[in-house]
């Protein structure tokens, strides 16, 4: 027996500990049933405090940089090392897609992570991550083409080397600073040789025009000249193919399908912003355009159910997210319409790319990205699909564009209207436009 002190008696050594664990795990109960508490009603007390809701803003974005980091890491430096011929596996249904698949992931990517590195680099934590990949792209463009790299891509043989070597147009026309920028000039050299050497192909009557368009737009912006008779060719014909109500026909037909926002819309707006730029007086057609791009990208909101799906109509579906380049594109502009909230559309854009970034079988083992919706779904690619064209889906990522401190991420969250009008609240009428 011993004395523990007059606070316990004479109690066993035994007991002694059994008392003292005893009461050691109940306060660890109690403290942990506090801080879950304090965790629950953290975003009431700071309403309280501030009058406004919480906002997720910064978890969201954090979430949609490391997915973009996710889908490019493996693109972009293998062909840092040019080694992306040898690395990237190639799936597809035709064997032909060897010859344009390595334009289409290097392009293609490019372009929707090009105005999250426009931002540049800075001493964050995020800003240090843009540093590695504004480095990693821009040797990687050097790769893509110089004619003695093992990368060197193919920008002239055959119709798909056309569409990607617009892609990678739009990518520096969205970093000039960034991507065009830092290239020396023996590169600037090879990349306006090897934009000018799509010019054999020829476009078919359809979206395509505008990756001519694209081409050309890019070579006025860097080189000071173009073929401007491609460019006005596509803005007249897509305005003759206008339907009606913020949807533009795919070539003189109708489609059900994402086109308006995979090409037609964003490569308009570029490319009449590139004439305007340039000094040549585009600004009613871009208004008009501007006007049809943002009742198409209230639609593309609309679309976005409670659950963050979406239709999977029409074809190239194995675009996954990218569907919705023109609502970010429209996000970045800061030209949302009124009754679509910009924290409405973050919401739901990181609840999209959340399900189907973390679909088993999005990526294989070695994390190239797979073809399919959600997850790895081979039949759902079309016979032009292959590996590399499955990274059109970084064009949801141009919302990265803008700053941490803008109030796209700032605001408090916010319901996207399907998610809203099922769980019985008021949402605003929809109307169509008129012009």
């Amino acid at each position: 027996m011993v004395t523990s002190g007059p606070r316990y008696g004479r109690v066993t050594i035994a007991k002694f500990f059994r008392q003292l664990n005893k009461r050691s795990m109940n306060e660890m109960k109690k403290a942990l049933k506090y801080n879950l508490l304090v965790f629950l009603l953290m975003p009431v007390c700071l309403h309280a405090q501030t009058g406004k809701p919480a906002s997720n803003g910064a978890m969201h974005r954090d979430f949609l940089v490391k997915s973009l980091v996710r889908i490019a890491d493996p693109v972009l430096t293998a062909l840092s090392r040019n080694e992306l011929k040898k690395k990237m596996p190639v799936e597809a249904k035709q064997n032909d897609r060897q010859n344009f698949t390595h334009l289409e992931a290097f392009g293609r990517l490019l372009s929707g992570i090009a105005p999250w590195l426009e931002l540049g680099p800075d001493s964050s934590a995020e800003g240090k991550l843009r540093k590695k990949y504004i480095d990693l792209s821009v040797t990687g463009i050097r790769n893509a083409t110089d004619p003695a790299a093992a990368d060197y891509m193919n920008f002239y043989k055959g119709g798909q080397a056309l569409v990607d070597a617009a892609f990678l147009s739009q990518a520096l026309l969205r970093a000039p600073n960034q991507l065009w920028g830092h290239l020396d000039d023996k590169t600037k050299k090879n990349v306006l040789e090897a934009l000018r050497s799509s010019r054999v192909i020829t476009p078919g009557h359809s979206n395509w025009l505008f990756f001519s368009a694209m081409v050309e737009a890019a070579l006025l912006q860097f080189e000071g000249s173009c073929d401007k008779m491609r460019i006005d060719y596509a803005v007249q014909q897509h305005l003759q193919w206008y339907k009606g109500d913020g949807a533009y026909g795919d070539g003189a037909s109708f489609h059900w399908d994402y086109y308006n926002s995979f090409v037609i819309q964003p490569m308009f707006l570029e490319v009449l912003q590139t004439l305007i730029n340039s000094g040549q007086n585009e600004n009613k057609t871009y208004e008009l355009e501007l006007t049809r791009a943002r009742r198409y990208a209230a639609v593309q909101e609309r679309l976005i159910s409670p659950e963050g799906t979406y239709p999977p109509i029409g074809r190239s579906l194995a675009y996954r997210f990218g569907a919705f380049q023109l609502l970010s594109k429209i996000s970045l502009l800061h030209q949302l319409p009124q009754d679509v909230l910009p924290q409405q559309v973050r919401c739901a854009l990181y609840e999209v790319v959340k399900k189907q970034i973390e679909a088993p079988g999005t990526f294989d083992k070695d994390g190239w990205l797979q073809i399919g919706l959600a997850g790895h779904q081979p039949g759902v690619g079309e016979n032009y699909i292959s590996t590399g064209s499955l990274y059109l889906c970084s064009e949801v990522f141009l919302v990265l564009g803008l700053p941490a401190n803008d109030p796209f991420w700032q605001n408090a969250d916010a319901d996207w209207t399907a998610k809203k009008v099922w769980k019985g609240e008021d949402i605003p009428i929809d109307h169509a436009i008129e012009n």
